[in-house]
């Protein structure tokens, strides 16, 4: 990547969505109004800068919620968790602040409601993600997981013609086209949710890297390993037949990757802070860019206000 003509293009929408935005700032609120410890079940975000920037100010992660003192302020992840965590949570007494994404809640009250009208659930995800324990959470039986097209065959539903479908909101939306289908063939009356569940951040980012991809000789995409919606990125854009490469952070990137490459694609994933995409862009004018391009794209205004109690209203 030495030739003058080297160019990073920047995806637009990229980086922090409304949710990941809301989650980080419950917690550093909390921390703020509080003091330390706050503890957060499991990671706010699956982002390891984000993390390990909120540790610093003193959050404790934690997994298993008898590891939480007796009286303490915890903080639920953006994910969210199950009735059970839910229940725990208030036996123990805590003081809980909830940073589920208001898009994960809305699956989540979706299922409660058509339990009640007696649906059983698909749910496509992927197993052990924590968004998927939390949603299957919810129910204590009558809903099975889908990560493929192929599982639909073994879902073991009771009444054909009362199937409910909801999905991870961070999938990629072609896996979920293919398994949807494999779905409304085995279960011509199934009920699909009113809006696709895949949120609006994961959706925008998707579509910006299959407008970026395409114009880059290679693609990097900033996000954690376990960052969902980050690794979608980077699927997506290998799936349009150009190389990308997922970096935690700058010092990830690899000269080798830009040999002979003078067009390179930068998106970050929606749990991924502005100050990462710097790093890297910094990182690559070190190894030969020269210039700096922001693609048009989808101008994100959606916010998602704070629980009572943190923000600053006259309800706070």
């Amino acid at each position: 990547m030495t030739d003058t003509a080297a160019e990073i293009l920047l995806a637009e929408p990229r980086g922090f969505c409304a949710g990941v935005d809301r989650a980080i700032d419950i917690v550093e609120k909390a921390l703020a109004k509080f003091g330390a410890p706050i503890y957060v079940r499991h990671e706010i975000v699956h982002n390891t800068f984000v993390v390990n920037d909120l540790k610093s100010k003193g959050a404790i992660f934690i997994e298993d919620l008898a590891d939480v003192p007796p009286g303490a302020t915890l903080v639920f992840s953006a994910h969210g968790v199950s009735q059970a965590v839910r229940t725990e949570a208030k036996a123990r007494g805590f003081s809980v602040f909830d940073a589920t994404c208001p898009l994960v809640t809305k699956v989540h009250v979706e299922v409660a409601k058509l339990h009640r009208e007696g649906y059983e659930f698909i749910m496509i995800g992927h197993k052990a993600h924590p968004e998927v324990e939390g949603t299957m959470g919810q129910l204590s039986e009558g809903i099975y997981l889908v990560e493929t097209a192929a599982d639909v065959a073994g879902v073991p539903v009771k009444n054909p013609a009362k199937v409910a479908v909801v999905t991870q909101t961070t999938l990629s939306v072609d896996d979920t086209r293919e398994v949807m289908a494999a779905i409304q063939a085995r279960f011509p009356q199934v009920r699909q949710p009113k809006q696709q569940d895949i949120c609006y951040a994961t959706q925008n980012r998707q579509d910006a890297v299959k407008v970026l991809a395409p114009q880059c000789d290679v693609v990097i995409v900033v996000g954690s390993p376990t960052s969902s919606n980050s690794n979608r990125l980077r699927e997506v854009a290998d799936r349009l037949g150009t190389p990308a490469y997922m970096v935690d952070s700058a010092d990830e990137v690899r000269p080798e990757w830009l040999e002979g490459r003078q067009r390179v694609g930068l998106t970050a994933g929606a749990s991924a802070p502005d100050v990462l995409v710097q790093a890297v862009i910094d990182r690559l004018r070190a190894l030969g860019a020269i210039s700096v391009r922001q693609l048009p794209g989808v101008t994100e205004s959606i916010r998602f206000p704070l629980p009572k109690g943190l923000g600053s209203g006259p309800n706070a």
